[in-house]
């Protein structure tokens, strides 16, 4: 099912990824950000109601100026996470990074904002890992509506949350790393999916769904 993910994120599809039994235990809709629409970001809202998010590879992050969220708020007054404070990744922390709105948004929320935003971050993401010069900060602004992901260094070997693997597999599929994921959540209980119901999901919309071991065997035989 690799090979089908691979291809899926290549030609601009929608993919479930799912992370693992004895991490998240959640599964995310994931798709190249370069490739959203605002019909994209409808759909996640919609069939995933989780949090819109773009997985930014570290490079690319590190290169933009993009901190994690958890650095920047460390010692003011208690409100960052402490050291192994996330339960179900203690050795970690989060990957949140800076929440932004391009600069050409109104309110930034809405599904044509979110997904200019989103692709405008591709483009910076392609821009920056390219050698090209980078102007994160002239196109964008923060607070905003649509959070970024900074992937940790070495992804899977260091962390393997839904970040890590995203981002993993856009650079198996050999295009831009710069992923936008959203959870899928239960509109009855208010959780996660259940594996199985995002499965039956997959295959009613045609989709491929992919599991957290399958792309770090994929990658660490890469």
């Amino acid at each position: 099912m690799i090979e089908e993910a691979v291809n899926a994120l290549r030609e601009g599809k929608f993919i479930l990824l799912y992370d693992f039994d004895d991490r998240e235990g959640e599964t995310d809709f994931a798709i190249r950000a370069d490739a959203v629409t605002p019909a994209h970001i409808r759909t996640m809202r919609k069939d995933g109601g989780g949090l819109i998010c773009t997985a930014v590879h570290p490079d690319a992050a590190k290169r933009l100026g993009l901190p994690f969220a958890s650095e920047i708020l460390a010692g003011c007054n208690g409100v960052a996470e402490k050291p192994g404070e996330i339960p179900y990744d203690p050795a970690n922390h989060s990957s949140f990074s800076l929440w932004v709105n391009h600069r050409n948004t109104f309110t930034g929320v809405t599904d044509r904002d979110r997904a200019l935003t989103i692709n405008a971050v591709a483009d910076q993401v392609k821009k920056s890992l390219n050698g090209g010069g980078t102007s994160f900060h002239d196109h964008f602004r923060t607070p905003g509506h649509v959070a970024l992901l900074r992937a940790a260094d070495e992804l899977l070997a260091r962390r393997r949350g839904q970040t890590e693997l995203s981002v993993a597999l856009a650079v198996m599929a050999g295009i831009t790393p710069a992923v936008t994921i959203c959870e899928m959540l239960d509109d009855e209980s208010g959780d996660a999916l259940r594996k199985e119901d995002a499965m039956r999901y997959a295959r009613r919309h045609g989709m491929v769904f992919v599991a957290g071991d399958e792309v770090l065997d994929a990658w660490e035989s890469g």
